[in-house]
């Protein structure tokens, strides 16, 4: 049986059922991502779902550089702060360098390594260093059996709480395809393995100054991923995708959402219970 990774009262992994982490793509305003989350709460609470908030603070890595970057860390770490407190839930966003590692932690209960940053040695040693939970997303440029050494980066600080992500891997220019068999391959880390059903479906660039995305591919392939066995599922979700600031295209609509939760549910007992 995988480690085990506690968020809180969260436990990932282990067999355990799948876990839910979502939330818009970037914290457009305090109001947008207050009631998003308390939406997204009702429905996981009344599907039984464990649920952690993510938005980001900080986009540095958007298409262009005139693109929506979000609030900043210090003005959106306070809306994580009161989403925490207020909806009650575990919260998460990216860190992008060293010197964000520490303060971010001072309020995240999980702090995401970037794809593009995955191989960043001294942001993954600070970040192991706050001793919370870490989310390595796998870049798109690996293979998932490299992603041994991103771990062993974390691990080299003493913290084993560590989630690996799985985004899609790069297909040719503006375009990702998902190799389920990575979840597996990740697996046999031991630690609990996230599938990311919303950038899975992104075209990076694809629309020139911004990120494209084939959000209809969002239900497929995150079934696909619960099918695989993954500990959780990522899902970035919007209110209104088509007026999203950050990645409008790849999201999922709210009120697709509960639909879709209860089919993953129906998925991940019967994977679950035959292993």
């Amino acid at each position: 049986m995988g480690k085990i990774v506690n968020v809180g009262k969260i436990k990932i992994g282990g067999k355990l059922p799948f876990v839910l982490i979502a939330g818009p793509c970037v914290i457009e305003s305090r109001g947008l991502a207050l009631e998003t989350a308390m939406a997204i709460k009702k429905i996981a609470s009344r599907l039984k779902i464990p649920f952690i908030f993510k938005s980001s603070y900080d986009k540095a890595n958007r298409t262009s550089i005139n693109s929506f970057r979000g609030p900043g860390i210090r003005r959106g770490l306070e809306i994580l702060k009161e989403i925490k407190t207020v909806v009650q839930v575990p919260v998460l966003s990216d860190v992008h360098s060293v010197l964000e590692a520490e303060e971010a932690a001072e309020v995240l209960d999980i702090l995401q390594i970037p794809a593009f940053l995955c191989r960043q040695t001294d942001l993954l040693v600070a970040a192991g260093r706050t001793g919370k939970v870490v989310n390595i997303k796998k870049g798109q440029f690996l293979a998932p059996e490299d992603i041994k050494q991103a771990i062993k980066k974390v691990e080299y600080t003493g913290n084993k709480q560590i989630l690996l992500t799985e985004r899609g891997t790069s297909f040719g220019y503006n375009n990702l395809i998902t190799d389920f068999r990575s979840l597996a391959i990740m697996g046999k880390t031991g630690y609990p393995v996230v599938f990311d059903a919303t950038h899975s479906v992104q075209q990076p660039g694809g629309l020139g100054t911004a990120s494209g995305g084939n959000s209809e591919f969002i239900p497929l392939l995150s079934r696909c991923g619960v099918a695989a066995g993954c500990d959780a599922v990522f899902m970035e979700v919007h209110p209104n995708p088509k007026k999203a600031l950050s990645d409008g295209p790849n999201m999922l609509a709210l009120g697709k959402l509960e639909n879709l939760l209860v089919d993953l549910k129906a998925i991940d007992k019967i994977v679950k219970e035959n292993k």
